[in-house]
C-alpha cells in the first residue's frame, strides 16, 4: 500500500465563522505557550517544559474531526492538544504550577496532563508510550461495540521505538478504530530526521503494515483538517485504523533546557515565514474571510483568557503535605 499525498483544499470554501474559529484556536495555543515560557523563566513553572509553537495547525486541524465521545492520547508536548480538546487554560496552568486544582491535581505537571471529562488521556513522558495505550482504548471500544475513535498524537522520534511498530501491527491485525497522527517536526530532541532514520518518509513506514497512510503539510491548518476529516470518517465507517503524517516544525527548542545547537537560526527564521497562524491569516484576508479588526479582536479575547488563567493558577492551593501518600499505596489488602 502506497501512502497518499494530499493536495491543498480550496480556501474560498471556508466560511467566515469557521475561519474565525480556526484562527482563534491557533492563537489560543500560541499565546498560552508564550505565557508558559514567560512563567518558566520567572520560576513559576518548574521541571521540564516542551512548547508547541509552530505546530498549531496540527492540533487544531485534527481536532475538528473529533467528537466529545472520542478519546485523545498525546505526547509530553501536549498543552495544545489538551487546550483544544476542552481542558481549560486555567486547569492546565494550575497543573504546571503544581497546584491541586490542576487537571492532574498538580502531580503530573507539564508532561502529564489528564482530563477524564474530555476523554484526554495524556500527556506521556515516555517517547512512544501513548501508542499502545491508544490501541488498548480503541480495542476496548471495538469489543464493547462503541462507535468511537481514539486519536493518538506522537512525534517522529517515536517511530524509532519498538512500540510504534508493535502498535501499528496490532491495530491492523485487530482492525481497531484508531487514528495515528505523527507530528513530524524533523527533530527528535536534537537529532535531525535524516540522522536517525534510513527511510525518512514516515507515511511510507506506516503503509508497510497495510495501514492506509496520508502525508500532509502540517503547517496548513486547512490541509490538516481535510486529511483528518477523511481519515476519521474512514475509521468511523469500520475501515480500521488510519495513519496521518503531518509535516511540521517547532519554532522553539526541544525543551527549555535545550541549547539548540543542532540547527541554525536562519533555518528557524525560514520556517517561521511559513508559520501556520501567519499564513492562514494572510490567506483568509485575501479571500475576504478575515479583516484586521477580527485579528485584533481575537488577540484581545485570548489575552484576557490567558490573563484569567494565570490569575486562577496563582490563586490555587498547594496539596496538603498529609496527602502526599494519596494515590501512591493501596489501602486494600490481598486476600
Amino acid at each position: 500500500m502506497k501512502p497518499k499525498r494530499t493536495g491543498k483544499p480550496e480556501a474560498a470554501a471556508v466560511d467566515r465563522d469557521h475561519a474565525l474559529h480556526l484562527l482563534r484556536a491557533m492563537t489560543r495555543i500560541r499565546r498560552l505557550e508564550e505565557k508558559c515560557a514567560e512563567l518558566y523563566s520567572a520560576m513559576k513553572i518548574r521541571g521540564f517544559l516542551h512548547l508547541y509553537d509552530g505546530q498549531e495547525a496540527v492540533a487544531v486541524g485534527v481536532m475538528q474531526a473529533l467528537t466529545p465521545e472520542d478519546a485523545v492520547v498525546a505526547t509530553y508536548r501536549e498543552h495544545a492538544h489538551a487546550l483544544i480538546r476542552g481542558v481549560s487554560a486555567g486547569s492546565i496552568l494550575a497543573e504546571m504550577y503544581g497546584k491541586q486544582e490542576g487537571c492532574s491535581r498538580g502531580r503530573g505537571g507539564s508532561m502529564h496532563l489528564f482530563d477524564q471529562e474530555t476523554r484526554f488521556y495524556g500527556g506521556n513522558a515516555i517517547v512512544g508510550g501513548g501508542l499502545p495505550i491508544a490501541v488498548g482504548l480503541a480495542l476496548a471500544d471495538k469489543m464493547q461495540g462503541r462507535v468511537r475513535v481514539t486519536c493518538c498524537f506522537f512525534g517522529e522520534g517515536a517511530v524509532a521505538e519498538g512500540e510504534f511498530h508493535e502498535s501499528l501491527n496490532l491495530a491492523v491485525l485487530w482492525q481497531v478504530p484508531v487514528l495515528f497522527v505523527c507530528e513530524n517536526n524533523l527533530y527528535a530532541m536534537g537529532t535531525a530526521l535524516e540522522f536517525e532514520h534510513a527511510v525518512t518518509d514516515i507515511a511510507r513506514k506506516a503503509a508497510c503494515y497495510d495501514l492506509p497512510s496520508t502525508a500532509v503539510d502540517g503547517m496548513d491548518v486547512l490541509a490538516v483538517e481535510t486529511a483528518a476529516a477523511r481519515a476519521v470518517a474512514a475509521v468511523r465507517a469500520g475501515e480500521g485504523p488510519q495513519f496521518l503524517e503531518c509535516r511540521t516544525y517547532r519554532f522553539r527548542a526541544h525543551s527549555m533546557y535545550d541549547a539548540e545547537l543542532y540547527r541554525s537560526k536562519d533555518e528557524v527564521r525560514q520556517w517561521k515565514k511559513r508559520g501556520p497562524i501567519a499564513t492562514f491569516t494572510q490567506k483568509m484576508k485575501r479571500r475576504g474571510r478575515l479583516a484586521d479588526a477580527d485579528v485584533k479582536a481575537i488577540e484581545g479575547e485570548v489575552a484576557r483568557e490567558i490573563e484569567g488563567a494565570v490569575a486562577f493558577a496563582e490563586a490555587c492551593t498547594w496539596e496538603p503535605v498529609e496527602d502526599a501518600t494519596r494515590f501512591v499505596y493501596s489501602e486494600g489488602r490481598m486476600p
